[in-house]
């Protein structure tokens, strides 16, 4: 069951936001306050002014510049009306941390020594297709976490990893936000995979439970990292401490 939109907190910002560039108070060409400005106007987290601007960028409503900021495309997003929303992607990451980490503990007591050899095989498979297609290393990504998920022997816990797996791949906002991950590099890290594989091998929960913890954690900072929108501003200041600092 998919959560309504009224009670997404980036879609309520997003929503804002397409209301005062609708009624002109941002004219097209202008750029939008800061990302730090706008998490504190709403009082919200960064992320969630990062969702709400992935969302307007869908919409067509904004453009993000990078060394530069988010600037007004149109006054009206591109159907008319604002297109579809689902589950903004760093939810959804915070989320997928907290239950594929209990996941995780709970399979160590629990997994086969055939479905290890077979997380073995698929951390292989990401490691050669890093090289060749990021698609299909996000593939085998999947297919990881789903069988360590079906290791559990939990039904429940099984259905909650596929639901998380399906929003991943229906929201149009977790759509862009890969591909903007995929343009600054990100990829599945084969060290992170593996040290999943050794503490399940070592049947610890409480180690398992950590490294999917780390691995998912680096996944939400790298995704923060690849659409990080650097205002000038912001710039401007970091190249003249800099400068301070060496003259």
């Amino acid at each position: 069951m998919s959560v309504k939109g009224e009670n997404r907190l980036y879609e309520r910002v997003a929503k804002d936001l397409a209301g005062q560039i609708a009624e002109g108070r941002y004219a097209v060409g202008q750029r939008l306050p800061s990302e730090r400005d706008l998490a504190q106007t709403y009082s919200v987290s960064r992320p969630t002014i990062r969702e709400a601007i992935i969302a307007l960028e869908l919409d067509g409503m904004v453009e993000v510049r990078l060394g530069s900021g988010v600037y007004v495309k149109a006054q009206t997003p591109n159907e008319g009306q604002a297109g579809a929303t689902d589950i903004g992607p760093f939810e959804l990451l915070e989320a997928r941390r907290a239950i594929e980490a209990e996941a995780c503990a709970m399979a160590a007591k629990r997994i086969t020594n055939e479905e290890l050899d077979q997380l073995d095989t698929l951390v292989i498979e990401m490691q050669t297709e890093n090289a060749r297609d990021v698609d299909r290393s996000e593939d085998a990504d999947k297919r990881f976490h789903m069988l360590i998920a079906a290791s559990t022997q939990n039904s429940a816990m099984i259905a909650a990893v596929e639901m998380l797996w399906e929003a991943r791949e229906r929201s149009p906002q977790t759509k862009l936000m890969g591909e903007k991950a995929h343009a600054a590099g990100v990829i599945p890290r084969i060290d992170e995979h593996a040290a999943i594989v050794s503490a399940l091998r070592a049947r610890s929960p409480e180690d398992a439970r950590d490294a999917m913890r780390r691995h998912l954690t680096r996944v939400l900072n790298s995704l923060l990292a690849a659409t990080e929108v650097q205002e000038m501003e912001e710039a401007k200041a970091r190249i003249a401490a800099a400068r301070d600092r060496y003259t």
